[in-house]
């Protein structure tokens, strides 16, 4: 049965019968623990992406390497980050595989891609907070393309490391990407007091104070007043 499942992706349409793979997550489920066992069913699943199999097909097979992927399935899905018809679920599966392989995947493509399958990477490091791309995303806040340096500042937002909030301080954005910059900053700060680093935090706020918007101004005091207390 598990053989005829996996010769079903090859063909396999959104609409079809779903209960048709229901081998291959029962066997991954029966593999838990099993290294053996997972390594032989994603070398299968790494044969399925590079056959002719129909992209609902394939689609399947990111979602099931995104739970049981390793670094052995990084280069086949790094290939299809170009792609766009794989690119988002290649992305769904590398962003939360837990080996440095994949970051540098991701990394890898920045400087590769553009438009849409660019801000999808971008958002991918984001989710991973990818440290090692900080210095990449500071210079994409200044992107020409605004959607890019809006993803780039929400990305470092979401990394919440010091070193991404750095960046955030130092970048010069894009002026269309301001308020997006703006607003990362501003939930940066909120990271890092809500995380116990309050004068981390109130390095953002200082320099918030100083905006021309009195909304910004505003959040930028009240994060200070919220500080105060633990600044020595």
């Amino acid at each position: 049965m598990l053989d005829k499942a996996f010769e079903l992706l090859q063909t396999y349409e959104f609409g079809d019968d779903r209960k048709a793979l229901n081998p291959i997550d029962e066997a991954i489920i029966k593999t838990h623990g099993d290294a053996a066992g997972r390594k032989e069913l994603e070398d299968r699943m790494i044969a399925v992406v590079k056959s002719d199999a129909t992209r609902n097909g394939k689609d399947y097979v990111c979602r099931q390497l995104k739970v049981i992927g390793t670094e052995a399935s990084v280069p086949v899905l790094a290939e299809m980050l170009s792609d766009e018809n794989h690119s988002h679920m290649a992305r769904y599966a590398l962003e939360s595989m837990p080996n440095d392989a994949a970051g540098a995947a991701l990394r890898a493509a920045l400087g590769k891609l553009s438009g849409d399958l660019k801000i999808g990477v971008i958002g991918s490091l984001g989710v991973r907070r990818d440290d090692a791309c900080v210095p990449e995303l500071q210079k994409l806040v200044g992107d020409s393309d605004a959607a890019i340096a809006t993803s780039a500042a929400r990305a470092l937002a979401a990394i919440r490391t010091p070193a991404a909030a750095k960046a955030l301080m130092a970048a010069a954005p894009n002026e269309a990407a301001a308020a997006a910059t703006t607003d990362a900053m501003l939930a940066t700060a909120e990271q890092l007091l809500a995380g116990g680093d309050k004068n981390g935090a109130l390095v953002i706020y200082t320099k918030l104070t100083k905006s021309p918007l009195n909304h910004v101004k505003l959040a930028a005091t009240n994060g200070m007043l919220a500080c105060a207390g633990a600044v020595k």
